[in-house]
């Protein structure tokens, strides 16, 4: 979600708590902040409960509690503490446990990650479906006349949405603090006034109603949470971000304004649904008077964009992460600002999570029917949160085995519970996230494993550079200028370097082994991002590292060179990159299928030169066939 933060800062950069936590209310608790549209209407629609005192006041007071315990507890006071130098965020607290842990269980994390990843590819092409559907269906409440027009509206909305991503946000960016702070006040004014008509609501808040739910509704209770789980649709986000704002404005944003106005208005539509049970068809619109409708359309309209935005930026987000840690193939980025860094656009994430969201809004039709394809991915990512979290406690906190234990085992139930309810919605929609998730993971992994035996490959055929050097003839012609070979094996001479030795018969004056690592913090260290060894016969092997949050610039990094006594003049330097074009092998070390597939994400992969910002006209690729 970095690009919309970004957006939000404007051009002058604000750094106060004030400004971060208006700004944590606008790209943090969007999501969250509009599940009041369609959770009450989703918990008693299916009229597996009856409308009655004891049936609201026990879904209320499970609401309350997965708020507190979830939320409040989960991911505000202990996720929020488990970061990765100062970065929050499934990818980054997987690579921050990947660092202390032994070869076992750092498989089991990495496969958590991309899980975790996987499935939130998911939630952003659910989360706009349902967000921006939720609102408009308010239409529908105002008169049946637009009952026709909600879906069409609906994609127009979305489609005006997807196509304003190549522009950025910078422009609007500034209105989501104030829009998102309007829209809480708004939903905590229509619950309080409602809650003056039946105050006695408030005992939602003893948990002992949620017990007693359970007692006397058994079967149809566990059905309920289904619903529930909807109450806290967001939360990873107040992890996610941590870094962009810092625990301090997103706590006070949460326990300040989110939390009271949430549980303000699920009161009070709890108080309606007993007070006039015909507004069960959208409780959340008939809190209001209907002076006030269009006007709350609107404002919700706009809150679910805003929600709907955030979730896209974090899939850039997320991708780049994805793309610098190996587990996808290069993909163009571009930058929608010249003054702010985070403001990205992946054209390739925005047109699949585009077409996804157009097909469950047409097929899904209705808020209520996407709701259960919604839980499987929320509850999903919540539970490989929690495993994280457990071994983080163990791992990085350094906490007793058993108070780690107990703490996994205490979330581990509340979402395992939930995940329980909601895997009975499968067959009717909770498929879509687990398919969209399977194939993030077929195509995160094939690319991890792909990219793995590729290297071995190379590395079995290839030649140290010490041999090479200690072989090299005096009599090779030398030319003037500089050759920079990019290698990801710096103890092994390139290919690229070897088939211009051998079709040219030449070498440079200088020649640079240059080698680009991704390390698994968020931000390499200034001492660790470059590094310069010189060897013999005029070879220098240049590492240059960077974080999982950084763009690699080649240009860049060479003027740092510098420093170091090792200049550079680009108008005299030739980059040399090998192009490795994958072709099945007699003994493959990939299974077919999944040959099949690297093969093609090698083909779409952005080439070198674009994603490393290399001048093109200074480079000279040499390709290679590789059978894995």
């Amino acid at each position: 979600m970095q690009a919309t933060v970004a957006a939000m800062a404007g051009r002058a950069p604000r750094t106060g708590v004030g400004f971060r936590t208006l700004a944590a209310l606008g790209v943090v608790f969007g999501d969250i902040g509009t599940s009041p549209l369609y959770v009450m209407r989703v918990a008693f629609g299916g009229g597996a409960l009856p409308l009655n005192e004891a049936a609201v006041l026990g879904v209320l007071s499970l609401i309350v509690w997965s708020l507190i315990l979830v939320v409040s507890l989960k991911y505000v006071m202990l996720m929020m503490n488990a970061d990765n130098r100062g970065e929050g965020g499934i990818l980054a607290i997987s690579s921050l446990l990947t660092r202390r842990v032994g070869a076992r269980p750092r498989r089991a994390i990495i496969t958590l990650g991309i899980l975790g990843a996987a499935l939130f590819y998911g939630d952003g092409m659910i989360t706009p479906a349902i967000s921006v559907l939720s609102a408009v269906e308010g239409l529908h409440v105002a008169t049946p006349v637009f009952e026709p027009y909600v879906v069409p509206i609906t994609l127009g909305v979305l489609t005006g949405l997807f196509l304003l991503q190549r522009r950025g946000t910078a422009r609007v960016g500034g209105l989501f603090g104030p829009v998102i702070l309007l829209w809480f006040l708004t939903l905590a004014a229509l619950g309080a006034a409602e809650i003056a008509r039946g105050p006695w609501i408030l005992r939602a808040l003893n948990p002992a109603y949620a017990v007693a739910f359970f007692a006397h509704h058994e079967w149809a209770s566990f059905l309920a949470l289904g619903a529930v789980i909807l109450a806290i649709t967001g939360a990873e986000a107040l992890y996610a971000d941590m870094g962009h704002f810092g625990r301090r404005p997103i706590r006070l944003a949460w326990f300040g304004l989110a939390l009271p106005a949430l549980l303000l208005n699920y009161f009070g539509q709890g108080v309606l649904l007993l007070r006039r049970p015909e507004a069960l068809a959208n409780p959340f619109y008939l809190l209001a008077p209907p002076e006030l409708l269009y006007p709350l359309v609107l404002l919700a309209t706009l809150a679910t964009v805003i929600a709907s935005q955030a979730v896209i930026s974090g899939a850039f987000s997320l991708t780049r992460q994805a793309v610098q840690l190996g587990y996808l193939p290069r993909l163009a980025v571009l930058h929608t600002s010249d003054e702010t860094i985070g403001q990205i656009y992946i054209p390739a994430v925005n047109w699949m999570l585009f077409l996804g969201v157009l097909l469950l809004v047409a097929g899904f039709g209705r808020s209520e029917n996407l709701a259960a394809a919604y839980g499987i991915a929320v509850i999903g990512a919540m539970t490989i949160d929690t495993l994280l979290l457990g071994a983080v406690a163990r791992r990085v906190w350094r906490w007793p085995a058993a108070a780690a234990f107990i703490l996994l085992l205490f979330f581990l139930a509340i979402d395992v519970t939930f995940l329980a309810a909601n895997a009975l919605k499968v067959v009717q929609g909770g498929f879509v996230p687990l398919l969209i998730a399977g194939a993030v993971v077929a195509v995160m992994s094939t690319w991890r494993q792909g990219r793995r035996a590729l290297f071995s490959r190379l590395t079995a055929e290839g030649l140290s550079v010490r041999s090479f050097l200690a072989r090299l003839p005096s009599s090779v012609a030398r030319v003037r200028g500089t050759a920079i070979f990019m290698t990801g094996t710096p103890e092994q001479v390139p290919h690229a370097l070897l088939h211009n030795l051998k079709h040219n018969k030449v070498l440079h004056e200088r020649v640079v082994l240059l080698t680009v690592r991704t390390v698994e913090i968020p931000r390499a260290a200034p001492e660790e991002q470059l590094e310069i060894e010189e060897l013999q016969e005029g070879f220098y092997r240049i590492t240059l590292r960077y974080g999982f949050k950084e763009e690699p610039n080649i240009p860049e990094a060479l003027a740092r060179c510098r420093e170091r006594g090792l200049s550079f003049d680009l108008m005299d330097t030739s980059f040399f990159l090998s192009r490795e074009k994958v072709v099945p092998s007699v003994n493959p070390d990939l299974p077919p299928w999944r040959e099949r597939i690297f093969a093609t994400l090698s083909a779409l992969a952005l080439n070198a030169t674009e994603f490393f910002k290399i001048p093109p006209n200074r480079v000279v690729e040499l390709g290679t066939q590789v059978e894995i």
